[in-house]
Order: structure tokens, then C-alpha cells, then sequence
């Protein structure tokens, strides 16, 4: 199994994060994104999109870090990281959705600006964080996990780019529970960190 991957990309990151909980033996095949690799042939034939990560399962080629996260969980029959009842995986389902709009519209476009210099309003996108962060932070008064009473993808999900949330210059300090979730991801077994970089709050 190997990843196409990135170390600075939150997206390739909770991929990597899902394989070393499961435990799961994979390969990390980086993507040079500032040479524009994933734009290459080689690469578009794995994704059209152009965009990590990519998965390669022994010739399956999984593209979509949600994605990947729900084939890996699939394949490798985890009902506790993703539920087979109906509320159980819609539950995992909203928060999925999330990640993919409020937190990648939101800390994650924030820290494009900072690391990249990405060409997003920073007010705006900051000010998107601290609502979804609110949000958050409320969901997870009393209880330990976003989705489900144990920790599921959409932990997976939402962590990567929440954690790094300072370095697009969000400050988590008023989130007591995301806070204390975020330490709770971290301690799991397997856990693998995310590249900090200094830049933002984080510098």
C-alpha cells in the first residue's frame, strides 16, 4: 500500500494519521507540489483532480482523503472507526462534510495564507474558523469523541487542520473541549503528528 502524499498537507496528513492507528504497513511516496508533480501526467492518471493524497492499494487507486479514510476503514472491517448502522454513519457522514467545507474553507485556508501565501481574505477566512471552532467546541461539551462514544474517522477528519489552526494565526486558546479533544487524539496508539510549521500564531 502506498501513499501519494505531502508533509505539509492536512488532507494527506489524516490519511497518514487513519493507516499508523490502524496499523496498517504503507509506503510514503512524497509529491513535490512546488515542482508541480501533481500536475504531471503520471500523476493526473491517479487523480484528475491533480491533488494529494492518493492512495495505492496494490493497483486500487483511492483519491480524496475522506475518501481513503472511508475505504480504509471498509476494507479493513473497522466498525468502531466507521459505524455500519445507519445513525451510527450518518452521524460520521456530517462531519466528514464538514471537514471537507467548513474546516477547509476555514483553519485550513487560514493557514494556506500564512504558509503559502495563498490569495484568501485572512479575515474572513479566520473569522469562518473561530464559527466552525465554536461549533465544535459546543458538539463536544461532555463528551470525548465528535461522532460516536469512541473516536471514529470524523476524528481523523477534522483533526489535522484543527490542530495546526494557530499557524493560519487562529488561536484556540477559548476552545476548552476542542482542546482537550485535540489531546485525546494524540494520545492515541499509533498516533503520528502532523509537520508543525512556524508560521502565524505558531511563529
Amino acid at each position: 500500500m502506498k501513499l501519494h502524499y505531502h508533509p505539509l498537507s492536512g488532507h494527506a496528513h489524516r490519511v497518514r494519521l487513519f493507516l499508523s492507528l490502524l496499523g496498517v504497513a504503507h509506503e510514503l511516496a512524497p509529491v513535490d507540489l512546488m515542482a508541480g508533480a501533481h500536475k504531471q501526467p503520471a500523476f493526473l492518471q491517479m487523480n484528475r483532480l491533480g491533488q494529494v493524497p492518493v492512495l495505492d492499494d496494490d493497483g486500487t487507486i483511492v483519491s480524496d482523503s475522506n475518501a481513503i479514510l472511508v475505504y480504509l476503514a471498509k476494507k479493513h472491517r473497522r466498525a468502531d472507526w466507521l459505524p455500519e448502522t445507519a445513525e451510527g454513519a450518518a452521524a460520521v457522514q456530517r462531519w466528514l462534510s464538514v471537514a471537507a467545507g467548513q474546516i477547509a474553507f476555514g483553519p485550513a485556508a487560514a493557514r494556506l495564507v500564512t504558509l503559502f501565501g495563498a490569495k484568501f481574505n485572512a479575515e474572513e477566512v479566520i473569522a469562518r474558523a473561530h464559527a466552525i471552532l465554536a461549533v465544535i467546541d459546543a458538539e463536544l461539551e461532555g463528551r470525548s469523541w465528535i461522532a460516536a462514544p469512541q473516536p471514529t474517522i470524523a476524528d481523523v477528519a477534522l483533526y489535522s487542520y484543527i490542530a495546526r489552526a494557530p499557524e493560519g494565526n487562529v488561536d484556540l486558546s477559548a476552545y476548552r473541549n476542542v482542546q482537550a479533544w485535540l489531546g485525546r487524539v494524540e494520545a492515541l496508539p499509533g498516533f503520528v503528528a502532523f509537520q508543525a510549521s512556524p508560521v502565524g500564531l505558531a511563529a
